[in-house]
């Protein structure tokens, strides 16, 4: 039956049907594309250029990466581009530097870790920046532990063996990391100076080169950071003896903590987190905790995080302030201890 106008009395309702399934599909399309992040309007005429966040080290390093998982979805809250700009050198003092004496203005962020703000000033004679003094904390990114992992057919079936064997014959077992001076380097140095574990320490220029040499029975232990070996760990590649953290995280569940199994003085966290240069108005600094707290919650933001290994922290500029400050006594100490220079 047709009405006066020529339509069908069920058209409305399927129409209404069609339109219903239209905005399902593009709900399910921003939740595959990752959910729209609400704004964070301008303060006080904040921000209306570009917002530069220097990378300490060249592309492609997890440094890198981090900054660019940020900024893609930060400028969309905060209306303005967000651009990484890589300055690498010197185990990231050029870039924190650059920043350091950048205009404190809230257009320069420094996109920085815990071996550049805690480890280096204790590390380099002249890094060229003080942590303390020619910088704003920002936020906190995330905490990461370090993993103790072996191939997955070596006979070290768990950390009590290795233990054992580094206790019974010391300096004959080798454990990788990826340089001196290294957090991995430094794990090493408090296991073996607290807790009795001996091993031979085998620098490489990098993680990428230490996991090969892993793989290929050159070392028996690799100390790196979580990130470098989760998809490794997921395959069943490697096998992980212990995790610096203090309790169990993601992928690595199945692995206890070194505090767990009751050694002193073994948690140790890596961390990446922004920073600004002195002298930055508080209202600018708070407008970027805000604005980047919020990207990290974003779901997809947050997943990619914690597939790493990671646990997001987004804190206060003044509890990051507070854990950096602890940061730079504890790695100064473990630094002298280890003997480490770089230059």
């Amino acid at each position: 039956m047709s009405t006066a106008s020529g339509l069908s009395p069920h058209r409305p309702s399927r129409l209404r049907r069609a339109r219903w399934l239209l905005a399902a599909a593009w709900s399910a399309t921003l939740v595959l594309q990752g959910a729209a992040a609400d704004p964070l309007p301008a303060r006080n005429g904040y921000p209306t250029q570009p917002i530069r966040f220097v990378s300490p080290f060249p592309p492609g390093g997890g440094n890198d990466a981090t900054a660019r998982l940020v900024t893609t979805r930060l400028a969309e809250i905060t209306g303005q581009p967000a651009v990484v700009d890589n300055r690498g050198g010197a185990g990231g003092n050029i870039g924190a530097k650059a920043v350091a004496d950048a205009r404190a203005d809230g257009y320069t962020v420094l996109t920085s870790q815990v071996s550049i703000m805690a480890v280096n000033p204790a590390l380099y004679a002249a890094p060229g920046f003080d942590p303390v003094k020619n910088f704003v904390p920002i936020t906190q990114i995330n905490a990461a532990p370090l993993a103790l992992v072996v191939e997955a057919n070596s006979p070290l079936k768990s950390f009590a063996d290795l233990a054992a064997k580094a206790k019974a014959s010391p300096g004959k077992l080798t454990y990788a990391t990826p340089g001196n001076g290294t957090l991995s380097h430094l794990v090493g140095v408090v296991l073996q100076k607290d807790n009795g574990v001996d091993m031979t320490h085998v620098p490489y220029k990098g993680a990428g080169p230490a996991l090969t040499d892993l793989l290929g029975g050159q070392v028996d232990v690799l100390v790196t950071s979580t990130a470098s070996v989760a998809g490794m760990v997921q395959s069943g590649k490697l096998r992980v003896l212990a995790v610096t953290s203090p309790r169990r995280i993601g992928v690595f569940a199945k692995a206890p903590t070194l505090e767990e199994l009751g050694y002193a003085n073994a948690r140790f966290e890596d961390w990446y987190g922004f920073f600004a240069p002195a002298g930055t108005p508080p209202e600018r600094v708070a407008y970027l905790n805000e604005a980047i707290v919020r990207t990290l919650h974003l779901p997809e933001v947050n997943r990619q995080v914690t597939d790493g290994g990671s646990e997001v922290v987004a804190n206060t500029p003044e509890a990051f302030a507070a854990q950096l400050r602890q940061d730079i006594e504890r790695w100064s100490r473990i630094v002298k201890l280890s003997g480490a220079r770089a230059d």
